[in-house]
């Protein structure tokens, strides 16, 4: 049977989901399933629960063993089949702390920092650190094993896996799967419209929903534009996107609090009021953080349930792609594969998200052809720091560092130059003293 190897397990709701998926799914219910982190504690407390699931919904048929630490990751991957990679490098204390207060300092403000601006751009240097060794163990322990990247930034990380190591990576959002249902159900009460088909496409956290059609074959796009042109006349949870479809003419992936910082449109300290209009949330991630620190005694108790734990299999991506390569049988998901062409107006070295096929050969992007032209816009300045950010990675020049900020449109529509290379070289230094090294 396969062995599933999960990177960063003591992320312990996640490793719930994707790994109590598979206890659910007959081709993987036997599987030798490797836990691995170097938090101990939370280790142990994911273990426990996934004993339990296993228990319960498998009849105890999966082999659970746990890895702690460093010297044990190579026992870890050793022979997967599949690795999942849901891993935090630095936490929230220190690098989410550094991540946010540094440059407050310098008058930049950011909602969630994880895949985009000068937050996205430090987690992803500091992440790829730890994922380029991840990569040399898995070429020497499980050469053919698939990587199941969920770990942010998207882009950025898959990106550099997929062009600078040997290892087989796909990159996986659930912000696909949600994208219609938070347009039709939780934003323009479409709620009772089923949807028949649709095409998404475009960079993770701003894919398109480019064409959407009702099971009868009807677009469902000039309602959605006609809705969304009122909508906003109401403060709501899901601005931002909502004015995206009126200005640019789409619905895109990612939530409104995300897709604020990716541009230079909403947060600028000259308009502070567009804070208000647009309802934006900063400082958002790092509430989340505190929110989830604290809550996480009262949160692992009403999971473990006394041992009596709940279980349905989540639209999480993951066990499907697993049941579709040991099974043979085909899949479709979203996933992000380096361009080689799938979009054709955007560079073939970028991260994509577009269609893939998935069955006993891998898993393959398909073509989607010429994004709108002001959406391949839209892209573009995200993924000019995204590829200026691996390739500080891939060459360890730190000047790259400054030109992904640079190019960034959020820290470039706040910043001076001069300020931007200063911010970079403070958070350098910081991540430094913390023992979190970025190139």
């Amino acid at each position: 049977m396969a062995k599933i190897t999960f990177m960063g397990a003591g992320s312990t709701v996640f490793a719930k989901n994707v790994l109590g998926d598979c206890m659910m799914t007959q081709a993987l219910g036997e599987s030798e399933i490797a836990l691995y982190d170097i938090d101990k504690d939370r280790l142990e407390e994911s273990c426990a629960l996934l004993t339990a699931i296993n228990e319960k919904y498998n009849g105890g048929k999966a082999n659970i063993k746990i890895y702690h630490g460093v010297p044990n990751r190579k026992d870890a991957l050793r022979g997967a089949d599949f690795v999942v990679n849901a891993i935090q490098v630095g936490g929230y204390d220190p690098c989410t702390i550094m991540d946010f207060e540094i440059p407050k300092k310098y008058g930049l403000r950011q909602t969630i920092g994880d895949t985009l601006g000068i937050g996205g751009i430090f987690r992803g240097l500091r992440t790829i650190h730890v994922m380029r060794d991840f990569a040399r163990d898995m070429e020497e322990v499980c050469p053919n094993a698939w990587l199941l990247n969920y770990t942010n930034p998207m882009a950025i990380l898959t990106g550099f896996m997929q062009r600078y190591t040997g290892v087989k990576t796909i990159g996986l959002c659930h912000s696909v799967q949600v994208c219609t249902e938070s347009l039709l159900q939780h934003t323009l009460d479409m709620k009772d419209v089923k949807v028949g088909r649709e095409l998404i496409a475009g960079i993770n956290h701003m894919a398109w929903l480019l064409e959407i059609y009702d099971d009868k074959g009807n677009d469902l796009y000039p309602e959605i534009r006609r809705r969304a042109a009122t909508k906003n006349n109401e403060k709501h949870w899901n601005m931002v996107r909502v004015d995206y479809i009126n200005k640019l003419g789409y619905y895109v992936t990612e939530s409104s609090e995300h897709n604020a910082e990716y541009n230079p449109f909403y947060i600028k300290s000259k308009y502070p009021e567009l804070i208000e209009k647009f309802n934006i949330p900063l400082d958002e991630y790092p509430r989340r953080c505190i929110k989830q620190i604290e809550g996480w005694k009262k949160q692992k108790e009403d999971i473990l349930n006394g041992g009596d734990i709940e279980h349905k299999r989540s639209h999480e991506y993951a066990s499907h792609i697993m049941e579709s390569i040991v099974t043979n049988t085909p899949y479709r998901i979203g996933g992000n594969v380096i361009n080689n062409g799938f979009i054709t107006n955007l560079p073939s070295d970028a991260c994509v998200e577009v269609p893939c096929l998935v069955d006993g050969s891998g898993i393959r992007g398909c073509h989607v052809g010429k994004l709108p032209v002001q959406l391949a816009a839209m892209n573009m300045t995200n993924i000019n720091p995204q590829l200026l950010t691996i390739e500080a990675a891939a060459t360890g020049k730190k000047e790259h560092i400054y030109h992904a900020a640079m190019l960034d449109p959020h820290t470039a529509a706040e910043l001076s130059v001069d300020d931007i290379i200063k911010m970079c070289d403070e958070l350098y230094d910081a991540h430094i003293e913390a023992g979190y090294p970025v190139l």
